[in-house]
């Protein structure tokens, strides 16, 4: 089997909730997302998907990665997409660095594979865990008061497990963990995610302020230094996400003991290939991880879902379902959020045939 065109797709994702707010004053009102296409010589097509949370998240944006695929795509014209760890060789000897650029193409690859051996991806994963996986909903940076109602209502959906925006003025943040942690019931859990945006002082002080309350604090700072000075002064479980963006610093955060969980997103580590390897170093050292992406529609959250779907569940901390965050649906047979918990597909690859009304014509095409 042979590589023969790759394509890519620019769609747009508004929000449901019309805007989406973090730390340090972002904020996005529409996603860009760029849905891969490969295509093979036995007719078998895979599909991915990458959508950047904004330039000013991390160093991802959306132009790039179609910009990327035109420099990347003719390297991979007649690999065998089911050789996948060869495949992402080439890409890395062809394309430095820029990882996020490579995971629409390994994604699809997986998809391929799986529609050639008659399995969906998760099983080629690793297997599947269970019926379901428990969902976390992130809560946009608005006021204690509106922050607190959004987490009764998603309660009613079936969520069980907030991810609280924070990372602005300390106090405010303060007030906003004091106010959620009011609407908590036994078995729910609270991660305030500050995205990098507090200084290490500032962490420190709302840390403190919290102390009594059952949270989980992620990423208070931006560098790796900051948040481990972070870690030795509170009491409260810690979450790295940002600054996790491959095997050595992972293993570097492992050997400081300067996390309990690590949020592992798929393009970040450049697709599902290299994050099954952070994913299964992670569950061999006995640390829990939420699993997910950047951001995204149906393609993600089905790559999603297989990747939490076939992780031992006792090492699952959280995943999302992004899909239902947007207006837009791209493809059909994605997974749908159920009570606050979503389900991989059963069906060969990731399960997904894209909405081709939707994605219109491709912005890039190769050859």
């Amino acid at each position: 089997m042979k590589i023969t065109r790759i394509l890519a797709y620019r769609v747009e994702l508004p929000l449901r909730e019309t805007t989406y707010r973090w730390s340090g004053g972002k904020s996005v009102t529409v996603f860009d997302s760029t849905i891969v296409r490969v295509e093979t010589d036995t007719g078998l097509t895979g599909h991915g998907e990458v959508c950047p949370l904004g330039p000013f998240y991390l160093p991802a944006y959306a132009e790039g990665v179609r910009a990327g695929l035109r420099e990347l795509g003719p390297h991979l014209l007649g690999a065998d997409p089911r050789q996948l760890a060869k495949l992402n060789r080439t890409m890395d000897a062809a394309l430095q660095g820029h990882p996020y650029v490579k995971s629409g193409i390994d994604i699809a690859c997986w998809d391929i594979l799986g529609q050639a051996t008659g399995l969906p991806v998760c099983e080629l994963l690793g297997g599947r865990y269970g019926e379901e996986v428990h969902l976390y909903r992130a809560i946009s940076q608005e006021s204690p008061e509106q922050m607190a109602a959004k987490v009764a209502s998603y309660r009613a959906e079936g969520y069980r497990r907030f991810q609280l925006k924070v990372g602005g003025d300390p106090d405010v943040d303060i007030a906003r963990i004091h106010a959620v942690a009011a609407q908590l019931q036994p078995g729910d859990r609270l991660v305030a995610d500050a995205n990098t945006g507090w200084l290490q002082h500032e962490a420190v002080r709302v840390a403190k302020a919290v102390r009594d309350l059952d949270v989980y604090l992620e990423q208070p700072c931006r560098t790796y230094e900051e948040c481990l000075a972070v870690r030795r002064q509170t009491p409260h479980p810690l979450v790295l996400d940002e600054i996790i963006d491959d095997l050595g610093i992972l293993l570097r955060a492992r050997a400081d003991h300067a996390m309990d969980v690590v949020n592992l997103k798929i393009s970040k580590l450049g697709g599902l290939t290299k994050i099954r390897l952070a994913r299964d170093l992670c569950v061999g050292m006995g640390i829990a991880m939420t699993l997910e992406d950047s951001w995204g529609g149906d393609i993600a959250t089905a790559a999603i879902a297989h990747l939490a779907h076939s992780t031992p569940t006792e090492y699952l901390f959280s995943t999302t379902d992004f899909n239902s965050y947007v207006t837009v649906s791209t493809a059909a047979g994605a997974p749908q959020r159920v009570q606050g918990r979503m389900a991989a597909s059963k069906a060969p690859g990731l399960g997904i045939a894209p909405r081709w009304d939707v994605l219109g014509d491709p912005v890039v095409e190769i050859p």
